[in-house]
Protein backbone atom coordinates (compact mmCIF):
# COMPACT_ATOMS: atom_id res chain seq x y z
CA UNK A 1 0.00 0.00 0.00
CA UNK A 2 1.35 3.20 -0.83
CA UNK A 3 2.15 5.38 1.82
CA UNK A 4 0.03 8.87 2.32
CA UNK A 5 1.33 12.30 1.22
CA UNK A 6 3.18 13.91 4.12
CA UNK A 7 2.21 17.01 5.79
CA UNK A 8 4.99 19.89 5.63
CA UNK A 9 4.35 22.86 8.04
CA UNK A 10 6.51 26.10 7.93
CA UNK A 11 7.19 27.82 11.37
CA UNK A 12 3.87 30.11 11.21
CA UNK A 13 2.12 27.01 10.88
CA UNK A 14 3.04 25.81 13.81
CA UNK A 15 2.96 29.01 15.46
CA UNK A 16 -0.93 29.06 14.60
CA UNK A 17 -1.69 25.61 15.61
CA UNK A 18 0.31 25.38 18.77
CA UNK A 19 -1.18 27.12 21.71
CA UNK A 20 0.48 27.23 24.79
CA UNK A 21 -2.31 25.88 27.47
CA UNK A 22 -2.75 22.93 24.87
CA UNK A 23 1.07 22.30 25.14
CA UNK A 24 1.82 22.83 28.56
CA UNK A 25 -1.09 19.69 29.16
CA UNK A 26 0.36 17.27 26.61
CA UNK A 27 3.66 18.17 27.83
CA UNK A 28 2.83 17.23 31.62
CA UNK A 29 1.21 14.08 30.17
CA UNK A 30 4.25 13.32 28.44
CA UNK A 31 6.28 13.49 31.63
CA UNK A 32 3.81 11.28 33.42
CA UNK A 33 4.14 8.48 30.83
CA UNK A 34 7.93 9.20 31.43
CA UNK A 35 7.99 8.86 35.15
CA UNK A 36 5.95 5.83 34.82
CA UNK A 37 8.52 4.20 32.46
CA UNK A 38 5.95 3.87 29.44
CA UNK A 39 8.07 6.07 26.72
CA UNK A 40 10.78 5.13 25.05
CA UNK A 41 13.38 8.21 24.45
CA UNK A 42 17.20 6.77 23.50
CA UNK A 43 19.59 9.05 24.62
CA UNK A 44 19.99 11.80 22.57
CA UNK A 45 23.04 11.77 20.27
CA UNK A 46 25.22 14.93 19.55
CA UNK A 47 27.20 15.62 16.50
CA UNK A 48 29.52 17.94 17.45
CA UNK A 49 30.68 21.02 14.96
CA UNK A 50 33.79 22.66 16.43
CA UNK A 51 35.21 23.90 13.42
CA UNK A 52 31.67 25.85 13.26
CA UNK A 53 31.51 26.76 17.37
CA UNK A 54 27.90 24.35 16.96
CA UNK A 55 26.38 21.16 17.00
CA UNK A 56 24.10 19.06 15.83
CA UNK A 57 21.67 16.82 17.98
CA UNK A 58 18.89 13.84 17.11
CA UNK A 59 16.39 13.30 19.50
CA UNK A 60 13.88 10.01 18.89
CA UNK A 61 11.26 9.46 20.93
CA UNK A 62 8.26 7.22 20.80
CA UNK A 63 4.94 8.07 23.43
CA UNK A 64 1.36 7.37 23.58
CA UNK A 65 1.26 5.87 20.34
CA UNK A 66 3.32 8.73 18.51
CA UNK A 67 6.74 8.39 17.42
CA UNK A 68 8.99 10.59 15.85
CA UNK A 69 12.84 12.32 15.73
CA UNK A 70 14.08 16.40 15.98
CA UNK A 71 16.92 17.08 13.96
CA UNK A 72 18.17 20.08 15.74
CA UNK A 73 21.41 22.07 16.40
CA UNK A 74 23.07 24.78 18.83
CA UNK A 75 25.29 27.85 17.22
CA UNK A 76 25.47 30.25 19.57
CA UNK A 77 27.11 32.50 17.33
CA UNK A 78 24.54 32.10 14.58
CA UNK A 79 23.17 35.25 15.10
CA UNK A 80 25.85 37.56 14.90
CA UNK A 81 27.52 35.52 12.10
CA UNK A 82 24.51 35.00 9.86
CA UNK A 83 21.43 36.70 11.33
CA UNK A 84 20.31 33.53 11.74
CA UNK A 85 19.03 31.41 14.78
CA UNK A 86 21.64 30.38 17.61
CA UNK A 87 18.68 27.05 17.29
CA UNK A 88 16.80 26.10 14.47
CA UNK A 89 14.82 22.33 14.37
CA UNK A 90 12.94 19.93 12.08
CA UNK A 91 10.89 17.47 13.33
CA UNK A 92 9.54 14.25 11.24
CA UNK A 93 6.20 12.79 12.73
CA UNK A 94 5.58 9.24 11.81
CA UNK A 95 3.20 6.24 11.75
CA UNK A 96 4.89 4.00 14.49
CA UNK A 97 2.84 1.53 12.45
CA UNK A 98 4.09 1.64 8.97
CA UNK A 99 6.73 4.20 9.26
CA UNK A 100 5.35 6.53 6.77
CA UNK A 101 6.12 9.99 7.46
CA UNK A 102 2.85 11.88 8.63
CA UNK A 103 4.84 15.06 8.59
CA UNK A 104 8.04 17.45 8.79
CA UNK A 105 7.51 20.38 10.60
CA UNK A 106 9.59 23.20 11.99
CA UNK A 107 10.83 22.42 15.41
CA UNK A 108 12.46 25.64 16.16
CA UNK A 109 9.23 26.92 17.88
CA UNK A 110 8.24 23.33 19.26
CA UNK A 111 11.52 23.44 21.08
CA UNK A 112 10.75 26.96 22.55
CA UNK A 113 7.14 26.06 23.28
CA UNK A 114 7.81 22.50 24.87
CA UNK A 115 10.99 24.00 27.13
CA UNK A 116 8.99 26.99 28.53
CA UNK A 117 6.07 24.59 29.58
CA UNK A 118 8.13 22.07 30.58
CA UNK A 119 9.85 24.89 33.39
CA UNK A 120 6.17 26.27 34.24
CA UNK A 121 4.93 22.39 34.68
CA UNK A 122 8.30 22.33 37.10
CA UNK A 123 7.19 25.62 38.55
CA UNK A 124 3.73 23.87 39.58
CA UNK A 125 4.67 20.91 41.21
CA UNK A 126 8.05 22.15 42.91
CA UNK A 127 7.41 25.91 43.52
CA UNK A 128 5.34 27.47 46.08
CA UNK A 129 1.80 27.82 45.22
CA UNK A 130 1.96 31.24 45.68
CA UNK A 131 4.41 33.16 43.71
CA UNK A 132 4.79 36.85 43.24
CA UNK A 133 7.75 37.53 41.43
CA UNK A 134 9.65 35.69 38.48
CA UNK A 135 13.31 36.53 37.73
CA UNK A 136 15.17 36.07 34.01
CA UNK A 137 18.66 35.19 34.49
CA UNK A 138 19.38 35.59 30.05
CA UNK A 139 16.84 37.27 28.02
CA UNK A 140 16.72 35.93 24.45
CA UNK A 141 14.08 34.35 22.46
CA UNK A 142 13.73 31.53 25.23
CA UNK A 143 12.68 34.06 27.99
CA UNK A 144 9.91 35.24 26.05
CA UNK A 145 8.13 31.81 26.02
CA UNK A 146 9.32 30.79 29.64
CA UNK A 147 7.35 33.78 30.31
CA UNK A 148 4.53 32.99 28.49
CA UNK A 149 3.32 29.54 29.91
CA UNK A 150 3.74 30.47 33.39
CA UNK A 151 1.46 33.56 32.77
CA UNK A 152 -0.61 31.12 30.93
CA UNK A 153 -0.53 28.55 33.96
CA UNK A 154 -0.53 31.76 37.08
CA UNK A 155 -3.68 33.37 35.81
CA UNK A 156 -2.17 35.91 39.45
CA UNK A 157 0.16 38.14 37.79
CA UNK A 158 3.96 37.93 38.03
CA UNK A 159 6.10 40.69 38.65
CA UNK A 160 8.66 40.33 35.64
CA UNK A 161 12.12 40.82 36.36
CA UNK A 162 14.81 40.28 33.65
CA UNK A 163 18.85 40.47 33.42
CA UNK A 164 21.32 39.97 30.89
CA UNK A 165 24.76 40.15 30.19
CA UNK A 166 23.53 42.57 27.56
CA UNK A 167 21.98 45.95 29.37
CA UNK A 168 19.91 46.59 26.04
CA UNK A 169 18.29 43.01 25.82
CA UNK A 170 17.35 43.04 29.12
CA UNK A 171 15.56 46.69 29.09
CA UNK A 172 13.82 45.31 25.77
CA UNK A 173 12.65 42.08 27.43
CA UNK A 174 11.44 44.31 30.35
CA UNK A 175 9.72 46.83 28.10
CA UNK A 176 7.83 43.75 26.38
CA UNK A 177 7.14 42.10 29.71
CA UNK A 178 5.48 45.28 31.39
CA UNK A 179 8.51 44.25 34.15
CA UNK A 180 11.70 46.02 35.47
CA UNK A 181 15.27 45.32 33.95
CA UNK A 182 17.63 44.73 37.36
CA UNK A 183 20.97 43.51 37.91
CA UNK A 184 21.86 39.44 38.21
CA UNK A 185 21.76 39.50 41.79
CA UNK A 186 17.66 41.20 41.72
CA UNK A 187 16.47 38.91 39.33
CA UNK A 188 17.91 35.54 41.34
CA UNK A 189 16.02 36.64 44.68
CA UNK A 190 13.00 36.34 42.90
CA UNK A 191 10.16 33.58 43.73
CA UNK A 192 10.21 31.98 40.71
CA UNK A 193 14.21 32.09 38.96
CA UNK A 194 14.62 31.01 35.16
CA UNK A 195 17.96 30.94 33.78
CA UNK A 196 18.48 30.31 30.01
CA UNK A 197 22.33 31.78 29.54
CA UNK A 198 24.69 29.68 27.62
CA UNK A 199 27.34 30.21 30.59
CA UNK A 200 29.90 27.85 31.04
CA UNK A 201 30.78 29.14 34.70
CA UNK A 202 28.47 30.04 37.38
CA UNK A 203 26.41 33.33 36.86
CA UNK A 204 23.78 33.04 40.01
CA UNK A 205 25.38 32.72 43.16
CA UNK A 206 23.96 31.43 46.26
CA UNK A 207 23.71 34.43 48.69
CA UNK A 208 21.26 35.49 45.93
CA UNK A 209 18.86 32.72 45.99
CA UNK A 210 16.37 33.35 48.89
CA UNK A 211 14.81 30.55 50.76
CA UNK A 212 11.11 29.60 49.28
CA UNK A 213 12.75 30.19 45.51
CA UNK A 214 12.16 27.88 42.89
CA UNK A 215 14.77 27.58 40.33
CA UNK A 216 14.45 26.35 36.14
CA UNK A 217 17.77 25.66 35.30
CA UNK A 218 17.68 25.84 30.92
CA UNK A 219 20.81 26.86 29.83
CA UNK A 220 22.72 23.65 30.40
CA UNK A 221 22.10 21.33 27.53
CA UNK A 222 25.69 19.94 27.02
CA UNK A 223 28.82 19.47 28.67
CA UNK A 224 30.63 21.67 30.21
CA UNK A 225 28.13 24.34 30.33
CA UNK A 226 27.12 25.51 33.83
CA UNK A 227 24.67 28.35 35.03
CA UNK A 228 24.40 27.95 38.86
CA UNK A 229 26.75 28.20 41.71
CA UNK A 230 27.15 24.00 43.36
CA UNK A 231 26.76 25.39 46.51
CA UNK A 232 22.86 26.15 45.13
CA UNK A 233 22.66 22.31 44.35
CA UNK A 234 23.77 21.90 47.32
CA UNK A 235 21.35 22.94 49.43
CA UNK A 236 18.51 22.73 47.44
CA UNK A 237 16.07 19.78 46.14
CA UNK A 238 17.57 19.02 43.16
CA UNK A 239 15.15 17.28 40.60
CA UNK A 240 15.99 16.58 36.73
CA UNK A 241 14.66 15.74 33.62
CA UNK A 242 16.75 12.61 32.84
CA UNK A 243 19.34 10.85 34.47
CA UNK A 244 21.05 9.87 31.56
CA UNK A 245 21.11 13.70 29.86
CA UNK A 246 20.95 15.82 32.63
CA UNK A 247 23.97 13.45 34.59
CA UNK A 248 26.19 14.38 31.08
CA UNK A 249 25.08 17.66 30.09
CA UNK A 250 22.71 19.48 32.30
CA UNK A 251 23.20 22.03 35.20
CA UNK A 252 24.24 19.29 37.63
CA UNK A 253 26.87 17.69 34.81
CA UNK A 254 29.51 20.02 36.12
CA UNK A 255 29.75 19.66 39.63
CA UNK A 256 28.89 15.49 39.23
CA UNK A 257 32.24 15.27 36.80
CA UNK A 258 33.93 17.37 39.59
CA UNK A 259 32.64 16.10 42.66
CA UNK A 260 31.40 19.15 43.83
CA UNK A 261 28.10 17.29 43.86
CA UNK A 262 27.19 13.37 43.86
CA UNK A 263 24.18 11.66 42.44
CA UNK A 264 22.54 10.78 46.02
CA UNK A 265 21.89 14.70 45.99
CA UNK A 266 19.78 14.50 43.11
CA UNK A 267 16.08 13.23 44.02
CA UNK A 268 14.69 11.71 41.18
CA UNK A 269 13.15 13.19 37.91
CA UNK A 270 10.10 15.48 37.04
CA UNK A 271 8.20 12.79 35.00
CA UNK A 272 8.53 11.08 38.68
CA UNK A 273 7.24 13.81 40.52
CA UNK A 274 4.19 14.37 38.01
CA UNK A 275 3.56 10.82 38.01
CA UNK A 276 3.08 10.66 41.87
CA UNK A 277 6.25 8.58 42.77
CA UNK A 278 8.11 11.09 44.03
CA UNK A 279 7.08 14.03 46.40
CA UNK A 280 7.36 17.70 44.74
CA UNK A 281 8.49 20.69 46.61
CA UNK A 282 7.63 19.36 49.98
CA UNK A 283 9.56 20.98 52.96
CA UNK A 284 12.51 22.12 50.80
CA UNK A 285 14.05 25.38 50.76
CA UNK A 286 14.94 25.69 47.66
CA UNK A 287 14.06 23.65 44.76
CA UNK A 288 15.83 23.29 41.38
CA UNK A 289 14.39 22.03 38.68
CA UNK A 290 17.43 20.72 35.90
CA UNK A 291 16.21 20.96 32.15
CA UNK A 292 18.16 19.55 29.33
CA UNK A 293 15.17 18.86 27.05
CA UNK A 294 13.48 15.66 26.21
CA UNK A 295 12.55 14.21 23.32
CA UNK A 296 8.58 13.25 24.66
CA UNK A 297 8.10 16.90 24.97
CA UNK A 298 8.79 17.48 21.28
CA UNK A 299 6.66 14.17 20.09
CA UNK A 300 3.98 15.09 22.12
CA UNK A 301 3.64 18.53 20.74
CA UNK A 302 4.57 17.61 17.35
CA UNK A 303 1.47 14.85 17.83
CA UNK A 304 -0.74 18.15 19.24
CA UNK A 305 0.62 20.27 15.61
CA UNK A 306 0.03 17.68 13.50
CA UNK A 307 -3.98 16.61 14.64
CA UNK A 308 -4.53 20.46 14.57
CA UNK A 309 -3.45 20.60 11.53
CA UNK A 310 -5.43 17.86 9.83
CA UNK A 311 -8.67 19.56 11.40
CA UNK A 312 -7.66 23.35 10.30
CA UNK A 313 -6.38 21.94 6.38
CA UNK A 314 -3.30 23.67 7.62
CA UNK A 315 -0.04 22.50 5.72
CA UNK A 316 1.31 21.76 2.26
CA UNK A 317 1.01 17.51 1.36
CA UNK A 318 4.03 16.49 -0.25
CA UNK A 319 4.10 13.16 -1.74
CA UNK A 320 8.07 11.92 -0.79
CA UNK A 321 7.74 8.42 -2.82
CA UNK A 322 6.18 8.87 -6.03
Amino acid sequence: MKPASTLLLSQSDVASLLVMETAIAAVEAAFAAHGRGEAAMPPKVYLGLPAHDGDLRAMPAYVDGSAGVKWVNSHPKNPARFGLPSVMGLYILSDPATAAPLAVMDATRITAVRTGAAAAIASKHLGRPDPRTIGFVGCGVQARFLLDAHRALYRAPLEVLTADVSPEASERFAAEAGGRAVSVEEAAGCDIVCTSTPARAPVVQRAWVRPGAHINAIGADAPGKQELDPEILRAARVIIDDWAQATESGEVNVPLHEGALHREHIQGTLGEVVAGKLKGRGDAAITVFDSTGLAIQDVALARVVYAAARSKGAGTAFDFFS
